[in-house]
């Protein structure tokens, strides 16, 4: 049964980082919660799940001409360093500390999308 809810929960998480939302959002909570993964292991997960839906998203963008080229390069540099230090102090954190950062930055990020609904409506 928990392969049904994998593979649901795959291609939710596909569907959002297909947009470019970021499927983790989805992933990472219903490998915790519903599949009873551990949360250092739901984010390796996530990582790793990533780099094909990632690319398979970056073809169909690409083919679309929606990349800003210009900006990858120092995107790429920063995004490389960031991930190398996130991967560092994701490790030395307690689960219970990673999973109350990852939900509050959720929470967060909503907030602030909602916000920018409301001010995209009044306009």
């Amino acid at each position: 049964m928990k392969w049904i809810l994998y593979g649901l929960a795959g291609a939710a998480s596909g569907i959002l980082s297909g947009m470019g939302i970021g499927g983790g959002v989805l992933l990472i909570p219903a490998l915790v919660i519903f599949g009873g993964v551990a949360q250092h292991s739901a984010q390796g997960v996530n990582l790793l799940y990533f780099l094909p839906t990632a690319a398979a998203a970056l073809w169909i963008h690409r083919k679309s001409g929606q990349l800003e080229k210009r900006v990858l390069p120092m995107l790429i540099i920063g995004g490389v360093l960031g991930a190398l230090a996130g991967g560092y102090v994701a490790n030395i954190l307690e689960a219970d500390v990673l999973r109350k950062l990852f939900g509050g930055f959720v929470i967060v990020m909503g907030i602030l999308e909602i916000r920018k609904g409301f001010k995209h409506e009044q306009s």
